[in-house]
């Protein structure tokens, strides 16, 4: 018999480590090839880690709530098998991964060698290259509030933290703690004021995803200035097209036609019109992204909120949407997501509509700058322009509001954006093919 080492695998790009939740299997249970034996959890999602191998798990080497980073072993196997040959082996075949996967999970952890910082701080590999890199002191990393697990420092509160301070030199730690305490008399923290629990109030205590959902839409607030514009849009076409081609749609691919990938493909039309919305601000920067990743905004079971991704969404047919929308989400809903799903988004929607609801102001996520909301598709009387004359006709009416980031986008092009998408709507051509 052979040992064989179970590698925490590559999860997309920025993730460099996972913390275990749960064990799926104990000590000498036998696994098949493909099952998956524990469940882990990153900022944005929770995944289970399949073993690539049958064998028997003959030890544990991470425990529940421990951290493991990329590329770590995390338990160890017994497969069939001679000699230490194969047991020296395993790692590399565990983590199934060429050349430059193993470049990009080396790197960071030699930059992050080179940096010195006192090991309470508990900051990943990629934190700390990105503290090197901005020169960043152990001083003001100790003021940084981290929104990870157990309060750890995030690549998001780093690059925020960053984004605050202007991407200027750091003060030599003599004198940071003088400029560091001006602000803190300037403006007290306000204390916390005790709530009160009546007989026969619940206490129901925050789980870990419903936490950094709190800590994550805080610190948008916080970084990004809100501004909202509004519009009703007429839909009439695009309501008579779905259910011209809905049942057609679901013969042929076997998959529902819901109204989102319309959405979509109006959005990818606008910010194609519109490429300066398609950014992200890093300190004084602006960066203009290539790819538009239209992030999701999904309902979970369980109350919570997850942003699964369409990545590359522009390249993507009204069909190619429809299949990627309806995997995202059932996955979403079924707790299927991997890691890389959640990440990468350019702008988001969300569909407040499905809930009944005719319009909302969500939040913008970082680190994006503008998120639409499409409200309730209702019939309503609308006053229509005719070659004869104004008439009412029931038209099928949904308000949109666009939320974006003041810091750089105005509301000419904030509300341009959101007209363009009102257009593309409103003029949906009935001859679409899908």
């Amino acid at each position: 018999m052979a040992e064989y080492k179970l590698i925490l695998p590559s999860m997309g790009e920025g993730v460099m480590e996972a913390t275990i939740i749960s064990w799926l299997y104990n000590e000498g249970d036998m696994v098949k090839e493909d099952d998956s034996v524990v469940e882990i959890a990153t900022d944005k999602v929770d995944s289970d880690v399949p073993t690539p191998v049958s064998g028997k798990i003959v030890k544990i080497l991470k425990q529940k709530d421990e951290v493991a980073k990329i590329g770590e072993a995390i338990a160890i196997l017994e497969i069939a098998g001679e000699g230490s040959a194969s047991t020296e082996a395993a790692p590399v075949a565990d983590v199934q991964a060429d050349a430059e996967t193993l470049k990009t999970i080396e790197e960071p952890l030699q930059v992050a060698a080179a940096v010195a910082l006192s090991g309470d701080l508990n900051l990943s590999p990629l934190v700390k290259s990105i503290v090197q890199q901005e020169n960043i002191s152990e001083t003001e990393l100790k003021t940084i509030k981290g929104s990870g697990l157990e309060n750890r420092i995030t690549k998001e509160d780093i690059l925020a933290y960053v984004a605050s301070r202007g991407n200027q030199a750091a003060p030599a730690p003599v004198a940071a703690a003088p400029v560091q305490e001006a602000p803190k008399a300037a403006v007290p923290t306000a204390p916390v004021t005790p709530i009160a629990v009546a007989a026969g109030d619940e206490i129901i205590p925050m789980d870990r995803m419903r936490k950094i959902i709190a800590e994550n839409m805080v610190k948008a607030k916080q970084i990004a200035p809100h501004v909202t514009s509004f519009i009703e849009t007429d839909v009439t076409n695009v309501v008579k097209w779905r259910a011209k081609n809905k049942a057609a749609f679901e013969k042929r691919e076997g998959e529902k036609l819901t109204f989102m990938p319309i959405f979509v493909k109006a959005v990818v039309k606008a910010i194609q019109d519109f490429p300066m919305i398609n950014v992200s601000i890093s300190g004084e920067n602006i960066i203009k992204k290539k790819n538009i990743n239209i992030g999701m905004a999904t309902a979970l079971p369980d109350g919570n909120l997850i942003v699964p991704v369409i990545k590359n969404a522009d390249q993507l047919s009204l069909s190619g949407l429809a299949k990627a929308i309806n995997d995202l989400a059932y996955r979403a809903r079924n707790k299927k997501l991997r890691p890389e799903d959640t990440q990468g988004a350019t702008y988001t929607i969300s569909n407040v509509g499905s809930f009944g609801n005719l319009m909302g102001t969500p939040i913008i996520p970082q680190p994006q700058v503008a998120i639409l909301a499409i409200g309730a598709i209702v019939k309503k009387p609308a006053v229509l322009e005719t070659a004869d004359g104004d008439v009412i006709a029931i038209r099928n009416l949904m308000f949109m509001s666009h939320s974006y980031d003041h810091r750089v986008v105005d509301g000419s092009l904030g509300g341009m954006m959101l007209k363009h998408v009102h257009d593309y709507l409103e003029n949906w051509d009935l001859n679409t093919e899908i």
